[in-house]
């Protein structure tokens, strides 16, 4: 696959920008992940340190480079502070999940619908994909919800599907098609 580089200038939309991530960014992501909420639905070590960020941060040149995955730090446009996280995995035959994670402090005002929906957008027209997917734990009532409102449709639960901690859990496919995105 060809390499995958964060887009430059940063994605934005007035209210959020994605932006590639930095080293100096471990102390946030360290905190972001002190939340049980963004434990319980990720796969994310429990419990997560600052050298668990630094090791993720270290890990993402070579997965960019490899075409594997496309991963964003989603900062408020105005100060530049970090809001969430969102990941594009390629998935091969023109298609790629999304993951996202929204730090506690940022909940409730929309950071994850516009994060989703830049990126989407960006995927379907610079990337040139034609399905993005999400895996949502069932029960995950918020992601489904955020997933919903950019235009994703469920498909299914996927029984016994991903390996979250050593646990096998059941997940919800969520697909978006090109010409699917719903905006505002």
């Amino acid at each position: 696959m060809a390499a995958l580089n964060p887009p430059d200038p940063p994605l934005e939309d007035g209210v959020v920008a994605l932006r590639g991530w930095r080293t100096t960014d471990a102390a946030d992501i360290t905190r972001m992940f002190q939340d049980r909420t963004a434990l319980e639905w990720t796969r994310a070590p429990s419990p997560y340190r600052e050298g668990d960020a630094l090791q993720w941060l270290a890990s993402l040149p070579a997965q960019m480079r490899r075409g594997d995955a496309l991963p964003l730090a989603v900062t408020d446009a105005a100060d530049g502070s970090l809001l969430a996280s969102v990941e594009l995995r390629m998935r091969g035959e023109g298609r790629a999940e999304l993951g996202y994670v929204v730090a506690a402090w940022a909940r409730g005002r929309g950071v994850g619908t516009r994060a989703l929906r830049l990126f989407a957008r960006y995927a379907f027209d610079m990337l040139r994909l034609e399905r993005l997917e999400l895996l949502v734990q069932p029960g995950n009532e918020a992601s489904l919800a955020l997933g919903e409102r950019v235009g994703f449709t469920r498909e299914g639960v996927m029984r016994s599907h991903s390996l979250v901690r050593g646990e096998r859990k059941d997940m919800v496919m969520m697909s978006l098609l090109r010409g699917e995105l719903r905006d505002g």
